[in-house]
């Protein structure tokens, strides 16, 4: 028996939905993650402007804790495990992977947030093993968030090697 669906989604102003669509950004009616992540990205720059690596690595937790809760009431609510439209996991993702620019010492530059947007992306669609492993076996919130978490491990491990090669050739960006 398949799950119960939904004909209307929660309210717009409703929290979860809030907090699952990263106000709304998850609603595009076409590339909805993609969406996601542009405005992870926007939220993204305010916050590693004023408190840098660490308030992006708060901010995950804080979007991965708030997102659980989120996750779990929007798929209760609309009996799909992982719709398109809730997109904090992307959020949670692109902020570790953002993070990551700080040790590099490359936080304050456009082209690595550039770069980590599209690594985050390639990652995440693309579905390496574990990322598309844990995509299609865990269930649940954690199911929704985790593919993330471990494609912005991913786009990190990607961004590591590519500022040490650049820095091995004595090139910079």
């Amino acid at each position: 028996m398949s799950p119960r669906r939904h004909r209307e989604h929660l309210p717009a102003h409703h929290p979860a939905e809030l907090i699952a669509t990263v106000l709304g950004s998850g609603n595009a009616p076409r590339a909805p993650g993609t969406v996601g992540t542009v405005a992870a990205l926007a939220i993204g720059i305010p916050v590693a402007w004023a408190g840098g690596a660490p308030a992006l690595l708060i901010g995950a937790l804080l979007a991965v804790i708030a997102g659980w809760w989120a996750i779990r009431l929007v798929t209760a609510h609309d009996g799909v495990h992982d719709p398109g439209r809730v997109v904090i996991d992307e959020l949670a993702g692109l902020w570790i992977t953002l993070a990551a620019l700080a040790p590099l010492g490359r936080l304050g530059d456009w082209h690595w947030w550039l770069a980590a947007f599209i690594a985050f992306r390639a990652f995440d669609i693309a579905k390496p093993f574990p990322v598309g492993w844990a995509d299609r076996h865990v269930r649940g919130a954690l199911g929704v968030i985790l593919d993330d978490l471990i494609a912005g491990v991913y786009a990190i491990l990607l961004l590591v090697a590519l500022a040490s090669g650049l820095d091995m050739a004595g090139i910079a960006l």
